[in-house]
């Protein structure tokens, strides 16, 4: 198992009217998934300019329990609860390097 750090940026864009919907469905991942292993830190921000902007900042201690998060059933029922509502979505995996 690969034990370096990993980093992920994830950016959701929503609709102005689905906003309220997708922000609760996003706060109700957070305690949950920093109970997971291997989660360092999952930090949730709301863009101060487009309020419809949406950015996870996620530390994991490895790549491998991130992707056990990434198939977690909390998961699959956020993306449920707000299908239709998501303009983009976008997900970078990031190492540190400096």
């Amino acid at each position: 198992m690969d034990n370096k750090q990993l980093t992920i940026v994830a950016k959701i864009l929503v609709k102005e009217e689905k906003r309220e919907l997708v922000k609760s469905e996003l706060l109700k991942l957070i305690d949950t998934t920093r109970a997971e292993e291997g989660c360092i830190n999952y930090d949730l921000h709301q863009d101060n300019e487009n309020p419809n902007l949406f950015l996870f900042f996620e530390n994991w201690s490895s790549r491998e329990l991130w992707q056990v998060h990434m198939a977690n059933t909390h998961l699959k029922e956020y993306i449920k609860a707000t299908d239709g509502a998501i303009v983009e979505f976008s997900l970078n995996e990031m190492s540190c390097i400096g």
